[in-house]
C-alpha cells in the first residue's frame, strides 16, 4: 500500500494472504507475470495487483494458474481455494456501503484479521472502546447535517466492530489515549461519566492495555496525530500503519515507515501512564465531575 488510499472493498487480509500465496508459487515455478496473465486472459499489472490483494479473485482464475504453477495435488489445490472463497464471501459491514466509505472498509477487514492492534488516539476515546451514547455524540459532531437513521447506521457500525473485544481468540490491544480526551465532555457530563466508567471495566479485559498519555507529555513522540498499527498473525502479512485523514485514510507498510511509528509507540508507552496509574487517573477524574 506503502502510503497509497487503499482500494477496493471485502476481507481485504485474506485477499492479500492469498495474493501473497500465490506469488510465492508462480515464483516457485519460475513463471514471470507476463506469462501468468497470459495463461488468464489478463495482463502483467493485473498479476500484480492480485499478488498484493488488490483487487478481487475469480476462481477459474486462481484454478487455471494453480495449473499454470504446477499445484496439481487435491490437498495442496484445496487448501488455496479454501483461502479464495474466505477472501471472496461477503463481510457484514458491506451492508452499510451508504455510511462506511470504501477506504474504511478497507480497514476494517484488516482490523478483523489482526493479532494486534496499537492506537494512538488523541481527541477522543477509540471507536472500540466507547458507549453507545459516546459513539453518537462523537458520530454526530463529525457529521452535523446528517438525519438520525443515518446517525444510527454509523453508530451500529462502531458497536458491531467492537465485538472484537469478546471474539475468540481475542487481538491483543494496546490503547493509548491523550488525556485531553478523557478531559473533553463529548456529549455531556453525563455522557462522559458512564464512558469512563467503561474504561474502568475494559481495563479489566487481560488482552487490553490501557495507558493514558498525560497532559503536556508526549509532545516529540506524537508529533504526527492520532495512529494505529495492525499486525497479523499470518507472516505473508506486513504490520501496517493506519492514518485516518478527512475524507480517506493512508496505508503505510513499508519497513522503515513502520519502524518509526513502532519507536513512537515505544516513547509514548515510557511517557505515558502505567496502567494501575492509568486506571487511577480514570477513578481521579470520575471523583471530580
Amino acid at each position: 500500500m506503502n502510503g497509497q488510499q487503499a482500494a477496493g472493498t471485502g476481507t481485504t487480509a485474506r485477499r492479500m494472504v492469498l495474493g501473497s500465496r500465490l506469488r510465492r508459487l508462480r515464483e516457485a515455478s519460475g513463471v514471470t507475470r507476463e506469462e501468468a496473465g497470459y495463461s488468464i486472459r489478463a495482463s502483467e499489472s493485473k498479476i500484480s495487483r492480485m499478488e498484493l490483494g488488490r483487487v478481487g479473485f475469480k476462481t477459474r482464475d486462481v484454478a487455471d494458474l494453480l495449473t499454470l504453477y504446477g499445484v496439481h495435488e487435491e490437498a495442496g489445490r484445496a487448501a488455496v481455494l479454501d483461502l479464495l472463497q474466505e477472501a471472496n464471501a461477503p463481510a457484514w459491514w458491506q451492508g452499510y456501503g451508504d455510511v462506511v466509505p470504501g477506504w474504511f472498509q478497507a480497514y476494517l477487514g484488516l482490523e478483523e484479521a489482526a493479532a494486534a492492534i496499537t492506537a494512538y488516539e488523541l481527541q477522543f476515546v477509540p471507536g472500540l472502546l466507547q458507549t453507545e451514547e459516546y459513539a453518537r455524540a462523537v458520530v454526530r459532531l463529525g457529521n452535523p447535517a446528517a438525519p438520525d437513521t443515518e446517525i444510527d447506521r454509523r453508530v451500529t457500525v462502531r458497536l458491531r466492530r467492537q465485538r472484537l473485544l469478546t471474539s475468540r481468540p481475542a487481538p491483543e490491544l494496546v490503547i493509548i489515549v491523550d488525556e485531553a480526551a478523557l478531559r473533553r465532555p463529548c456529549g455531556g457530563p453525563e455522557v462522559m461519566r458512564r464512558q469512563l466508567l467503561r474504561l474502568v471495566e475494559l481495563a479489566a479485559l487481560p488482552q487490553l492495555t490501557l495507558q493514558v498519555m498525560p497532559l503536556g507529555g508526549g509532545g516529540l513522540a506524537a508529533e504526527s496525530g492520532s495512529f494505529t498499527i495492525l499486525s497479523f498473525p499470518e507472516r505473508d502479512l506486513p504490520d501496517l500503519v493506519y492514518l485516518e485523514q478527512f475524507t480517506g485514510a493512508l496505508y503505510l507498510d513499508r519497513p522503515a515507515e513502520v519502524a518509526e511509528y513502532a519507536a513512537a509507540v515505544r516513547r509514548l508507552r515510557a511517557e505515558g501512564l502505567s496502567p494501575e496509574r492509568t486506571l487511577a487517573l480514570l477513578h481521579s477524574i470520575l471523583q471530580e465531575n
